[in-house]
């Protein structure tokens, strides 16, 4: 017998599962949106971290001997 002809068979004689969703399927949207709409702000609100303590990034690269490269 063919491996179609076994899935055939095996799938008739199966019952039939019936996975409910715990709520309506747009929700599962509207949470993703949500959450990636938040991991959006987070990561604008620290755009521009680097950026606000150059001078002590340069007294301490001054400090150590490090090159700082433009």
């Amino acid at each position: 017998m063919s491996l179609l002809a076994t899935i055939a068979v095996a799938a008739e004689g199966a019952p039939e599962i019936v996975n409910e969703l715990p709520f309506p399927a747009p929700i599962f949207g509207l949470i993703t949106f949500t959450v990636f709409t938040t991991l959006a702000i987070i990561t604008f609100a620290f755009r521009d971290v680097a950026n606000r303590h150059a001078s002590k990034a340069e007294a301490y690269a001054r400090d150590h001997g490090s090159e700082q490269r433009h």
